[in-house]
């Protein structure tokens, strides 16, 4: 299979090339030239598959490249380092489920494509005969630092760096990725928000200067963010994998439509979603739920995407403090007709104007797709508090907000399809917020708020957390958004 350029139509490369690359040289982003297929009966053969097994099905379908057997061995080892099941199904009431992606090694979703792009992505160089050393350059709002610096730790031919809002993150976090330890990492907040960040790792990819720079240093780059198609294909397996947990557990019957909220901030959750749709997985409504930064919601509601004057707020699920959602591009280019002009354009508009529009017949096509809604910290936190006290379920303050969201949905439009919640880290990355929000007890260290949190829930405290309280800050450094190109370089030469 050939993926292209959302904004070349010219651009045609391989799948290795796309994952070594991160991103196209005109600044699109690849998709695949066209959408492989799932039947309801390979759906229904799936259920007899174990976690890795499934994905090196599904994501052989992209990676034709690649044998299914290299495939296994790659997912295999990627998730014998989850915490039992990969990605299960909890019943959280009568109807809803929710998709636990955190019992990975940095206990957020992201982990279920990090742990398997370092393999992706040295196969890919060996497939290619690149022998040069890779810069993976990440920007994170939060759960993607930590999950790529933990994926490519000492992975040999590679150098981490990774960037993120100095005050954007939960303290949790930031422990996380201050003390991560590997001889090819490194990790520097930056004044600013995640927006700035991941502008100006875009603007470096982009940058025929700082490319040149970067190479005089012997490396090329690459990125371990969800612009990464690498990074993206594992994500369409855990909803097909979902369903299939469904069926198989009699709550719905083959061909039956399932309904997925996903909190959504960078756009590759939801995204993921929408091509294991395209693909033929029986999805009824797709919900977008986004925190006080809506402009997703706002976006989806008329038609135009604008960040011109938007207030920028920092929240309780900081993960989703986003306004600039790199991976809309790809929806757009697919809202068009796969018109790479147009979405080239829109882009162009978005840097220049900060916004942009789409038709009316894109904007129903959209809408058919999707729904989507937003709550602030404080219906979030009372949702935190409200499913912990009627079905004992405790949740992390990005769940939270989909689970608002989705209740709002279901009581607004009287869907009544089975409803798959997607949690996307563990309540203890965030334990100051959600033990606050379940008793109203504000405890400022995170780590007596993970030990009354422990006490108050039973829930047991991961030995990734309770291991922080004792390391050492490895990576100390902050620089200013105007300089990340010069620290760049000063980690490499």
């Amino acid at each position: 299979m050939k993926f292209i350029s959302t904004r070349n139509a010219n651009v045609s490369v391989t799948a290795s090339q796309a994952i070594v690359s991160g991103i196209a040289d005109d600044g699109g982003l690849y998709v695949p030239s066209s959408f492989p297929i799932i039947t309801l009966e390979e759906i229904s053969k799936m259920q007899q598959m174990s976690y890795p097994e499934r994905a090196a099905y599904v994501i052989g379908k992209y990676l034709d490249e690649f044998e299914v057997e290299e495939l296994l061995s790659y997912t295999t080892q990627a998730y014998s380092r989850f915490d039992g099941e990969p990605a299960p199904l909890s019943m959280v009431k009568e109807g809803v489920y929710a998709l636990e992606l955190y019992h990975g090694p940095t206990l957020a979703f992201k982990d279920m494509a990090l742990t398997l792009l370092p393999y992706l992505l040295t196969a890919s160089k060996k497939k290619n005969g690149v022998d040069t050393k890779t810069l993976i350059l990440v920007a994170t709002s939060g759960d993607t630092g930590k999950a790529a610096m933990e994926g490519f730790k000492d992975v040999e031919g590679t150098e981490i760096i990774v960037l993120f809002p100095s005050g954007g993150v939960s303290r949790m976090q930031e422990a996380q990725m201050r003390t991560q330890e590997g001889a090819n990492e490194h990790a520097s907040s930056i004044i600013g928000n995640f927006d700035d960040a991941q502008s100006a790792v875009k603007h470096i990819f982009n940058s025929t200067d700082a490319v040149a720079k970067i190479r005089e240093c012997g490396y090329e780059l690459s990125s371990a963010n969800s612009i990464n198609w690498g990074r993206l294909v594992p994500q369409i397996v855990y909803y097909i994998s979902a369903y299939v947990d469904l069926v198989d557990s009699g709550v719905i019957s083959l061909g039956e439509e399932v309904n997925y909220t996903v909190p959504t901030g960078n756009f590759g959750n939801i995204l993921a979603c929408y091509y294991a749709k395209r693909m033929g997985l029986p999805v009824g409504k797709m919900v977008c739920a986004s925190n006080s930064n809506k402009v997703l919601t706002d976006f989806i509601t008329t038609g135009t995407y604008d960040i011109s004057d938007r207030q920028f707020f920092k929240t309780e699920s900081p993960s989703m403090d986003i306004l600039i959602s790199s991976n809309l591009e790809r929806l757009i280019f697919e809202l068009s007709g796969r018109d790479a002009s147009l979405t080239a354009s829109r882009m162009q508009s978005l840097k220049d104007n900060k916004s942009y529009s789409i038709s009316l017949d894109e904007l129903t096509s959209l809408q058919d797709l999707m729904w989507a809604g937003w709550c602030d910290d404080e219906q979030a936190m009372d949702t935190i508090a409200e499913i912990e006290d009627e079905y004992d379920y405790p949740m992390d303050t990005h769940t939270a907000v989909a689970m608002s969201v989705s209740e709002n949905y279901i009581s607004t439009s009287g869907d009544d399809r089975p409803m798959v919640v997607v949690s996307t880290a563990s309540p203890y990355k965030f334990p100051r917020a959600v033990y606050m929000a379940m008793t109203g007890e504000q405890i400022d260290d995170a780590f007596e708020a993970s030990e009354a949190l422990y006490e108050y829930t039973a829930m047991d405290i991961p030995e990734q957390i309770s291991a922080l309280k004792t390391k050492p800050f490895v990576h100390t450094s902050v620089c200013e958004k105007d300089d990340i190109l010069d620290k760049i370089i000063s980690f490499i030469s």
